[in-house]
């Protein structure tokens, strides 16, 4: 059997996996073993938060929509009732952003919602 060198295809490997640690910190983006290692990690880290970041901001519309109801004199839970009660589909994110900018038009909502009720 025929001895078969990795000169070329290993130093691709290499490259490939030293490029994207790239921005790493000391021997993490030096060296190939240390950056694949925190690569890998990196790549675990990444997807973990992509599905992390979606709850983190829910969270953070829900803190926003709290802050603007109480404002208007009810709570969360029962504004969220009041708007499915009235039919109105606003999802969170819209409300969150009307509660910052639009004060005004999130106090007509808040009207709607304790209609409903």
């Amino acid at each position: 059997m025929s001895r078969v060198k990795t000169g070329v295809v290993r130093r691709r490997r290499h490259k490939k996996v030293l490029k994207l640690a790239r921005g790493f910190y000391s021997a993490r983006h030096k060296h190939f073993r240390k950056a694949k290692e925190q690569l890998e990690r990196s790549l675990v880290y990444a997807f973990r938060d992509r599905k992390q970041k979606k709850r983190e901001f829910r969270k953070l519309w829900i803190i926003r929509i709290n802050a603007a109801c109480r404002l208007n004199g009810m709570n969360y839970s029962v504004f969220m009732n009041g708007l499915k009660r009235a039919g109105i589909e606003l999802d969170r994110k819209i409300l969150a952003d009307m509660a910052m900018n639009d004060a005004a038009a999130f106090t007509a909502l808040t009207a709607q919602a304790k209609a409903a009720l």
